[in-house]
């Protein structure tokens, strides 16, 4: 048995009152020397195998072996060669850098010369080192997993099992993660990395494809992505726009799965079935249709049996709000904001109109946040004017709120209270009272599957369904606007193309949504996007606008990523010479 592999025998982990095992029967064995993906949904039981392996919880039946180790016999022995990344990273936020890594050192018992010398190489590694006196707490998301990966490297690890580090992080500072990352294995490290974010699969040598507990696929991801050759394709039509065209290829028996590609839909054929039966399917539109190359998500989704979902619910209990197409109902004009001499937004300026889905990119740190805290009317501008239905949020928020929908992106839930108590307390701040709150609490219940656990208390639930009952607890009032603040960070494709269905619903009705995301793919939804670097707006435009201001003879057609990281980087060398 060779030393630096984990091996897995008939691994099966239960929990009381769940129907499946949340690990049934895994065998499987890892080895070292390159990164591998622990990918699946919510629920897929990747969170429960990393804790089994870092000996925190207890196998019902079969074993694991880390390093020729049991993780429950030789837990102290193994833990002096394991480092582990758990989802929620234990980064004290009112420590710096530096003494957060001091702390780790004395919990590794690293001392004296030794620990100076880790420090210095793990600073350079991880570009910390001009940021030591700066709190964790005040890093940006890029920059706090880059402190939690350096502070599980404190010991020198053989094994590192990294749970969804990438969550919540942009695509600049994921793709420097990898970097490190891809370096540790290259220099004969075990590496299992966790999660949800399918473009990051593709960057593993293997994957491990779990659902609902079970091994669905061992392998090479590029060896998936082949079994998919012919079956992934670009939709458009000249009569219809994407959200609808979207919805009536959703219906079509053939198609395993479909999403908004900027102007086009990529459709997912089932196999055998083939394009012209689309395109001869009744009360259809003329499409065109071309062939794309398919990409792991496309196998992911089919290896799990398909989107599952064709349509919202959400039409058929949503009003329509009034108000014509070209109206401006969102605008930014010149807006600034200073924390002391440091300007977070910039001058910025754009305006969405009504029925829009606008976009706000950006790199952790960039000031989107900021810019999107002001739109909503939960920071004042230092200068310039956030306005709701030409009304300006700093002399008139209590009656702009009315009008809007706000999802946080750390959802903003009670999470001792239940789904129900949830409902009813938003409902109720809304101003929603009796038999219309009732009804109201009932219709969002049905839409978003909740009756089954209006008892569960909301820290329990899985992602998924917490992310549901936040978008019903914004929805409450039936707002015009609705801003999505990271709506779908750290849920799995499946969750995020059911919430993207409701999202479209809803524009479907006249219903405006800024929204901020660190998914690229998700980004292609939007109808325009504004991207934030900096403090300031560096560009803006439809999505098939930016990656064709990025197309180049060695990237013909980029993906919305590598639009993305190109802009920021055109910018930087044009303004060298900036702060």
């Amino acid at each position: 048995m060779s030393e630096a592999t984990i091996h897995l025998h008939g691994l099966v982990k239960r929990f009381p009152g769940m129907d499946k095992p949340a690990v049934a029967q895994l065998n499987c064995t890892i080895n070292a020397g390159y990164v591998t993906g622990l990918v699946g949904p919510d629920g897929a039981g990747k969170t429960t195998l990393m804790r089994m392996l870092a000996g925190l919880m207890k196998a019902d039946e079969g074993n694991a072996q880390v390093m020729g180790l049991d993780p429950i016999r030789n837990d102290s022995e193994l833990h002096a060669m394991l480092g582990y990344m758990p989802q929620k990273f234990g980064l004290y936020e009112d420590l710096t850098v530096m003494e957060n890594l001091n702390l780790y050192a004395d919990l590794r018992s690293v001392t004296g010369e030794k620990r100076q010398q880790t420090f210095s190489r793990l600073l350079a590694f991880t570009a910390l080192a001009p940021f030591t006196d700066r709190l964790a707490g005040k890093l940006s998301g890029g920059m706090k997993q880059k402190l939690g990966l350096a502070c599980t490297l404190v010991g020198e690890p053989k094994v590192l099992l990294l749970d969804e580090p990438g969550v919540g992080v942009d695509p600049i500072s994921r793709r420097e993660l990898w970097r490190m990352v891809h370096e540790l294995a290259g220099d004969g490290m075990l590496i299992l990395w966790s999660t949800s974010y399918l473009d990051e699969a593709e960057q593993c040598r293997e994957v491990l494809l779990m659902n609902e507990g079970e091994l669905l696929y061992q392998g090479e991801p590029k060896a998936l992505t082949q079994t998919m050759a012919g079956r992934s394709f670009l939709v458009s039509s000249p009569q219809e726009n994407n959200r609808r065209l979207l919805r009536r290829l959703l219906k079509q028996p053939q198609v395993s799965d479909g999403m908004i590609q900027g102007r086009s839909v990529r459709m997912i054929l089932k196999k055998q079935a083939q394009a012209q039966q689309i395109q001869a399917a009744e009360n259809m539109p003329p499409l065109d249709i071309a062939p794309t190359a398919p990409r792991f998500e496309d196998a992911f989704i089919d290896l799990l049996g398909g989107a599952g979902t064709a349509e919202s619910p959400l039409g058929s209990i949503l009003h329509t709000v009034e108000g014509h197409a070209q109206e401006t109902v969102i605008e930014a004009k010149s807006l600034t904001k200073k924390f002391g001499d440091f300007a977070a937004t910039d001058h910025v300026n754009f305006a969405v109109k009504r029925g829009e889905i606008f976009g706000l990119l950006g790199p952790n740190g960039a000031g989107k946040s900021t810019t999107f805290k002001m739109m909503c009317g939960l920071l004042v501008p230092t200068d310039g004017q956030a306005l709701v239905l030409n009304m300006d949020l700093k002399v008139s928020s209590g009656k702009a709120r009315q009008h809007l929908g706000y999802m946080a992106q750390k959802f903003s839930l009670y999470g001792n209270l239940t789904v129900e108590q949830n409902l009813r307390f938003f409902s109720g701040v809304y101003g929603l009272r009796g038999r219309a709150q009732n009804e109201k609490i009932t219709r969002m219940s049905e839409a978003f599957g909740l009756k089954s656990i209006a008892d569960h208390a909301t820290d329990e639930l899985p992602l998924g369904f917490k992310q549901r009952l936040a978008l019903a607890c914004s929805l409450m009032h039936e707002p015009d606007i609705l801003f999505l603040d990271e709506p779908t960070s750290g849920v799995d494709p499946l969750t995020r193309r059911e919430f993207w269905l409701h999202i479209n619903s809803m524009v479907e009705k006249g219903v405006t949504v800024m929204v901020t995301t660190h998914f690229m793919d998700e980004a292609e939804y939007c109808d325009r996007i504004g991207l934030v670097y900096r403090g300031k707006l560096i560009a803006s435009g439809t999505p098939d606008a930016l990656k064709a201001q990025t197309a180049d003879a060695d990237t013909p057609d980029p993906t919305m990523e590598q639009a993305f990281i190109t802009l920021i980087h055109n910018w930087d060398k044009e303004h060298h010479n900036e702060p």
